[in-house]
């Protein structure tokens, strides 16, 4: 257990022959006890440590034990803590009375019973224990309910999102039905003007909006084009973060097909949608060199090739993670080999006697939909994992993230005899901060002293939200001494920077603690963490704004 987690008890009196006393009758592997010789020092302690129990004598000089009790109950964050006077002077029931009125849980007189004493801190040891167990159960009720309702707003999003998609899908049916229905008297209004002007019959006053009227059908037939073949999955932003549809994107297809005909076929069926961009080589071993220079939105794919089939084609798409959407356009193979090829990773499957303008079409549209959805998936999955390891504030590594690391690098030091080193690093007097300026300015110097420990290690090193105001750095295959030279250019460099929020100018400083994995020698992760505490609590200790080694 580490000194920040070990349960402290607050010691208070003028004679350092019975703190020692104390300290061994208590002393304890889980127990951390902190002395202080007068009460002023005891107030000072109480607000920089949190404590499960104070010891505390009634005679001292300056400010007797009566005095500091009732100026630890007016504060706020002593008030609560059990207080056992410890007194040589008086049994009788008046001063007993008034140890209680200045808020004592208990009296006990010297010279001091071992047995009594230990019994006495244990019950409050305990009681800490209990309440914090409590306080961490509340605390992970309340992240519960945090994360339920987080859950419960994403779905209400996503329930908006397919609302809206289905919206979406019925209006793009719409356009597509309003875009067949214009196409047949938009040829017959274009037919027919095409005729007016073969046949000179246009008068002259009336040419020029005869011209005007060509030039507008001919938009109306790219609208109607560029309609049929709509991309789901690729709006375009426009200034203000609006997004429509972009009915300009283009689509570039690449045709393996190594029979002429069959590809003449496809080309003159796309020939009028110029958005459209159709390449063509002839064998998979072209298409992966081709796939190599340029990239493609879909690949349009013949099941029997020169060098290889369909289903050879796929296989070595997916072994090269190659993600563009394949559909196969072929005059070979029945349902069974449909299935194969499908199952196979293809988005669709075409025989070359069904090939028209609408199936096409409609197939292009379908397979761009679904890879869209694909990788829009993929990006949610990934996204997903990298919260589960990343701490959303500052950016860097989390406490699960070090956890799994640190116990990696132990094990490959030892293994191959490495040098290894940990780093923990506090903010010194952050506190002070959400205090005196919220804890939005708080989340302003967390996030910017993130930034300046991610610019300040190595690529390899593994830096870390500890936790709070805490963080931590594994530095694999390094020494002690140029663990501490890296953290003291660290810390002169966080000293100098201005952490800013909004009109503020703030100048904080970090405590480190370092430890390196022993020459030779085995250690844990968790004994190299304590080490770390260790060096952490010493640097606090001794004035903050240092980097102790252990």
């Amino acid at each position: 257990m580490s000194s920040d987690e070990k349960i402290k008890i607050l010691v208070v009196d003028d004679r350092p022959e019975n703190l020692m006393a104390i300290e061994g009758v208590l002393e304890r592997p889980d127990l951390s006890i902190i002395t202080a010789t007068s009460g002023n020092e005891a107030l000072g302690l109480v607000l920089e440590h949190t404590f499960a129990l104070i010891l505390l004598d009634v005679q001292m000089p300056g400010m007797d034990g009566f005095e500091v009790a009732e100026l630890m109950r007016g504060s706020e964050k002593s008030r609560h803590i059990p207080i056992i006077f410890l007194t040589a002077i008086s049994k009788d029931d008046t001063h007993v009375f008034t140890g209680y009125e200045k808020g004592a849980v208990d009296y006990l007189f010297k010279p001091l019973d071992p047995l009594i004493l230990r019994s006495k801190a244990n019950v409050f040891v305990e009681l800490f224990q209990q309440r914090k167990k409590l306080q961490q159960s509340n605390l992970d009720l309340s992240c519960a309910v945090a994360e339920l309702e987080v859950v419960n707003r994403q779905i209400r999003e996503q329930q908006k999102s397919v609302i809206e998609e289905e919206r979406l899908k019925v209006l793009l049916q719409m356009a597509g039905a309003t875009a067949h229905e214009l196409n047949q008297p938009l040829m017959i209004l274009m037919g027919n003007v095409q005729l007016m002007e073969m046949d000179g019959n246009v008068p002259a006053h009336l040419a020029g909006r005869v011209s005007k009227i060509t030039e507008a059908a001919s938009r109306i037939s790219d609208t109607v084009k560029k309609i049929q073949t709509l991309r789901h999955d690729q709006p375009k932003t426009y200034a203000g973060g609006k997004t429509i549809l972009n009915l300009d994107q283009h689509v570039s297809i690449l045709a393996i097909e190594d029979k002429d005909n069959d590809f003449s076929k496809v080309r003159q069926i796309l020939r009028d949608h110029h958005q459209l961009a159709l390449t063509r080589v002839k064998s998979i071993r072209e298409a992966f060199d081709r796939i190599d220079k340029d990239s493609f939105d879909l690949i349009f794919l013949d099941y029997l090739l020169p060098d290889g089939t369909g289903l050879e084609f796929l296989e070595a798409v997916n072994s090269k993670g190659i993600e563009t959407p394949v559909v196969v356009i072929t005059g070979q193979g029945d349902e069974l080999i449909a299935s194969r090829i499908i199952q196979a990773g293809a988005y669709d499957y075409l025989p070359k006697a069904k090939v028209s303008g609408k199936a096409l079409l409609r197939i292009i549209s379908n397979a761009l939909e679904k890879a869209g959805l694909k990788r829009e998936m993929r990006m949610a999955q990934e996204k997903l994992a990298e919260m589960s390891v990343r701490d959303e504030l500052t950016g860097m590594f989390n406490q699960r993230y070090f956890r799994e690391a640190l116990e990696r690098e132990v094990s490959g030091a030892q293994r191959y005899g490495h040098g290894l080193a940990l780093c923990m690093i506090d903010l010194d007097h952050f506190k002070r901060v959400n205090d005196s300026h919220g804890h939005l300015c708080g989340d302003r110097v967390l996030h910017e002293f993130g930034r300046l420990l991610n610019d300040s290690i190595r690529k390899y090193d593994v830096g870390c939200r500890y936790g709070g105001e805490e963080f931590a750095v594994i530095l694999p295959d390094t020494s002690l001494d140029k663990a501490l030279s890296l953290c003291e250019r660290f810390r002169e460099r966080v000293k100098e920077h201005e952490f800013t929020y909004e009109e503020l100018t703030l100048h904080i400083t970090a405590s480190v603690g370092v430890a390196a994995r022993p020459t030779g020698g085995i250690i844990t992760g968790r004994q190299l963490v304590d080490l770390a505490d260790k060096a952490l609590y010493q640097a606090k200790s001794q004035g903050r704004n240092l980097v102790v080694t252990i």
